[in-house]
């Protein structure tokens, strides 16, 4: 894209059922901030500049299924977040309301779903 400059990426937008809910769970998940709130989206920011999750109301929101099954909501994305500690990275993401994924692929990688049922990844620091 000729237009490009750096730092396009400014971030990327989520759909929930209940925007404010699911921006405070990433905003303690990730020791973010709320940048700002208005009926029907909530926007996460870890700086001023960004990066930005916007989190938008949808309606008739259908969970994402892990692992995809034919027939149910495939999961179209999902964050994969680098952490020190897996088990208390964990730990602390139930804490804040993550469930933790019946299947899991992978020895170093956790899959949890957030409050809103999207599918997320704790991946021990190394071994993405």
């Amino acid at each position: 894209m000729r237009s490009r400059t750096d730092g396009m990426w400014w971030g990327t937008t989520i759909e929930a059922p209940d925007p404010s809910s699911l921006a405070r769970f990433y905003a303690e998940l990730l020791d973010w901030h709320i940048g700002h709130e208005e009926p029907g989206t909530a926007i996460v920011a870890a700086s001023p500049q960004g990066p930005f999750f916007v989190f938008q109301q949808a309606e008739g929101y259908r969970a994402p299924v892990w692992p995809p099954v034919d027939g149910g909501q495939r999961p179209m994305m999902h964050f994969d977040f680098q952490v020190g500690d897996l088990d208390s990275a964990v730990a602390e993401a139930v804490a804040l309301g993550a469930t933790v994924a019946e299947f899991q692929p992978q020895e170093s990688v956790r899959v949890l779903f957030d409050p809103a049922g999207h599918p997320f990844c704790l991946c021990r620091d190394g071994d993405q």
